[in-house]
């Protein structure tokens, strides 16, 4: 059965594997299935509900771009644009807020979690983005959604929104409810030297993580000195619960030769770290440095990257334009 999806990245910077693995990897896989059609989005608006350097971002939503394309997502099959360059979508957010509710929007985790102690000083965007990503899906009619854990309670919103909206307006099946996709055996992808932290670029140490502008002899360097344990490599997965780097390694590795954690474990069980680090470089450095190649090529050529999102734009234009078009004479505008 084919599949509406629609997915969206935050223009960062510096994306690195954790980026790569959790999310581009398997953009690529679904933007390859035939029966697929695919909406991949650089979320811009999302990105500054906190403060963002103007020339850096223009930058970043380039580079994500590049990414997107270097690690083999196919802008003639799929749509690539940035966020901003679709008024819809910001018109779509404010319609939406109208019928979302205070109380979903306070049971929403990764607000406390990134506002901090001092909410009171958190943008109001960064509270109700969750509303403008519920737009950003909706005007795309996207049957399914690729979600990490930290995303799915906004898909949820999501679908609730959705609901109400079709309820209220009595317009049975309107705005599309979308489904969750999970990723199949995938394991997230945590700091190199703490196996309890999520692998990120906001962490000091630049040894925590393997960059995707990272060249082969860094990435070497990386995993030589990834914090592991004394023992030798574990014998079951049963043990892995209680040994997170070996666990975090283990993943990164049956990511990218696309296999199970159970026969990652079979094949290096009681082996030392250092045979088994050789073999994880080998194969980071396969995997990585064409994509990496590719993204610093790409960057060199800016004219088509900008070519690249303005066709993306005009393309999702089409689609959204329409939807937002339905939805306000819906409401009574």
């Amino acid at each position: 059965m084919s599949k509406k999806i629609f997915s969206g990245v935050q223009p960062t910077g510096n994306l690195h594997l954790g980026n790569y693995l959790g999310a581009i990897k398997n953009f690529v896989d679904l933007n390859n299935d035939s029966d697929n059609e695919c909406v991949f989005c650089v979320v811009d608006l999302h990105a500054i509900t906190v403060k963002q350097d103007p020339k850096e971002l223009k930058r970043n939503i380039q580079e994500t771009v590049a990414t997107f394309i270097a690690s083999g997502i196919d802008p003639n099959r799929s749509i690539i644009f940035n966020q901003s360059g679709v008024p819809a979508h910001a018109e779509g957010a404010w319609i939406l807020s109208c019928i979302a509710r205070m109380g979903w929007l306070n049971r929403m985790t990764q607000f406390k979690e990134k506002a901090g102690k001092d909410k009171e000083k958190a943008s109001v965007g960064l509270y109700s983005y969750p509303v403008l990503m519920a737009a950003d899906i909706l005007l795309y009619d996207a049957t399914h959604v690729p979600v990490g854990d930290d995303q799915k309670q906004h898909l949820e919103l999501c679908r609730d929104i959705a609901q109400k909206f079709n309820t209220d307006f009595e317009m049975e099946n309107f705005l599309q409810v979308p489904e969750p996709l999970i990723q199949k055996e995938f394991s997230r992808i945590m700091s190199l030297k703490d196996g309890s932290k999520k692998m990120s670029k906001s962490e000091l140490s630049d040894l925590s993580r393997i960059n995707l502008k990272d060249n082969s002899d860094l990435i070497i360097n990386k995993i030589k000195k990834a914090k592991t344990d004394p023992l030798p490599m574990p014998n079951s997965i049963k043990d892995l619960d209680k040994r997170l780097e070996a666990k975090n390694l283990l993943g990164i590795y049956s990511s990218l030769t696309n296999s199970t954690m159970e026969k990652s474990v079979e094949i290096f069980a009681g082996k030392n770290f250092s045979e088994f680090k050789e073999k994880l470089s080998e194969v980071l450095v396969d995997g990585i440095q064409p994509i990496t190649l590719e993204i610093k090529k790409l960057l060199n050529d800016k004219s088509y990257l900008d070519k690249t999102l303005l066709e993306g734009v005009e393309r999702a234009n089409k689609i959204a334009s329409q939807k937002i078009k339905r939805i306000k004479e819906i409401v009574g505008f």
